[in-house]
């Protein structure tokens, strides 16, 4: 994505407010290639991270023996190895990695041997590709029996206050170019994720990987743009964070920066004054994170508000801690 190529871009702030996975994903993930394919028996040799980011995924690959983490962006690529490579716990033990600057579409450079993959996953980064690209390569690099898997999480979600999800949706996916950041996500890749995924082309059936398998971990709340007859299962993706910290997690939204590209003077807003006293008051440092009057602000003060009138006395202190979830949908195929 073109955010994170930018000078502005800061890898570290973006590693520590994003959401991470949970290790049940991988299980089920592992849990598929561990049974295989008719004809080939799995294999734990090499694993690559496509769009691996910061590395929040590429590290849950333990089981392989080599995992090769690829992304565009170096700045990205920088934190990932900094993160895995220089960590005591990899310099004893666990895969050798590697990393390449690359992408989906051509993994050449990270990737040259045909054949050689076991497992491939893309987390968090599916929606962006270029399928028509992607199927071919994956068809060339993947060993048969070997599995590829992909996955977004979608609008996040608070769980205890479920009647704030007009208002989430209304900041995150709306139309208003300056009450929301929806027009500044980059499309179609910000849609093929808002739907979940279901807009991803089934592999051609000349490229020798199997039908896709799509399952959602969404709970009861299944949005209305997944099949009905597809797998649903409990959410897994969650986390107790400080209502500071869901601010910051705001705060790494692409759309969000694209919005002060198109409204620079957002940031000079006067100071909305909810909840101040009592955010200075109480508030750890650093206290000017916690100020301001841009979108943002508005958006987190806005929720807090709502979670109060609908339950007189919750916490909404910016060190109070509110539960949050995201559903998940995932794409698994095997190569014959």
């Amino acid at each position: 994505m073109a955010t994170f190529a930018k000078s502005t871009f800061n890898a570290s702030i973006y590693s520590a407010s994003r959401p991470t996975y949970p290790s049940q994903l991988f299980e089920y993930i592992f849990d598929f290639h561990r049974r295989g394919s008719k004809l080939n028996k799995p294999q734990w040799e090499r694993a690559v991270d496509v769009g691996c980011g910061t590395g929040q995924a590429t590290a849950h690959l333990q089981p392989f023996r080599e995992v090769i983490g690829v992304d565009p962006s170096l700045g990205m690529l920088e934190q990932a190895q900094a993160s895995l490579v220089g960590s005591p716990q990899t310099k004893s033990s666990g895969p050798m990695y590697n990393f390449a600057q690359g992408s989906a579409e051509d993994l050449r450079k990270a990737v040259p041997e045909d054949g050689s993959v076991d497992l491939l996953i893309a987390a968090q980064a599916a929606h962006w590709f270029d399928w028509n690209k992607v199927w071919p390569e994956m068809s060339r690099v993947l060993r048969p029996g070997g599995t590829a898997a992909f996955w977004i999480y979608a609008e996040f979600r608070l769980t205890k206050y479920p009647m704030l999800g007009p208002l989430i949706t209304a900041y995150a996916q709306g139309t208003d170019p300056v009450h929301s950041v929806g027009p500044y996500f980059q499309r179609p890749g910000r849609t093929i994720l808002e739907r979940y995924l279901v807009d991803v082309p089934e592999p051609p059936k000349d490229g020798g990987l199997e039908e896709l398998t799509r399952v959602y971990f969404c709970g009861e709340d299944i949005p209305t743009v997944i099949p009905k007859d597809a797998p649903v299962h409990s959410v897994l993706m969650r986390k107790e964070m400080k209502w500071r910290d869901l601010l910051a997690y705001f705060r790494t939204w692409s759309s969000l920066h694209t919005y002060h590209e198109r409204y620079p003077d957002d940031l000079k807003k006067e100071e909305d004054t909810r909840f101040l006293k009592e955010d200075l008051l109480h508030g750890l440092e650093p206290k000017d994170e916690l100020q301001g009057g841009d979108i943002a602000i508005r958006f987190w003060k806005d929720l807090r508000q709502g979670a109060l009138e609908a339950t007189p006395g919750a916490p909404v202190g910016p060190e109070d801690v509110v539960l949050v979830e995201w559903p998940v949908a995932l794409l698994l195929t095997r190569k014959h």
